[in-house]
């Protein structure tokens, strides 16, 4: 799922790129207008991507958190049931002994 969540992600960058590329060439503008708008693009896609990484780093903290505290859960219910298991067997062994 990361690999395709990557794909997407640099399928999205690049045609961004693309298309920006393609606006610029065919843009009836001057030299400097054209400068100052790829300027101010390349600014908000640098934004953008700045915005999208710390989410993306945030989920994956989540994402790492959550499966942390799973762990431990699972853990500790190996442990209870273990000790569960071992009084049950104590009982069990009480009980025949008390039958002897």
């Amino acid at each position: 799922m990361a690999n395709n969540s990557k794909g997407f992600t640099f399928g999205i960058i690049t045609g961004a790129i693309v298309g920006a590329v393609t606006a610029i060439l065919l843009a009836p503008d001057s030299g400097s207008n054209t400068r100052s708008k790829v300027s101010y693009r390349v600014q908000s896609y640098i934004d953008d991507l700045k915005s999208l990484i710390d989410e993306l780093s945030d989920k994956k903290y989540t994402v790492s958190d959550a499966r942390k505290q799973g762990d431990e859960v699972v853990e500790d219910a190996k442990q209870k049931a273990e000790d569960l298991l071992k009084e049950a067997e104590d009982l069990l062994s009480n009980l025949n002994q008390g039958k002897n």
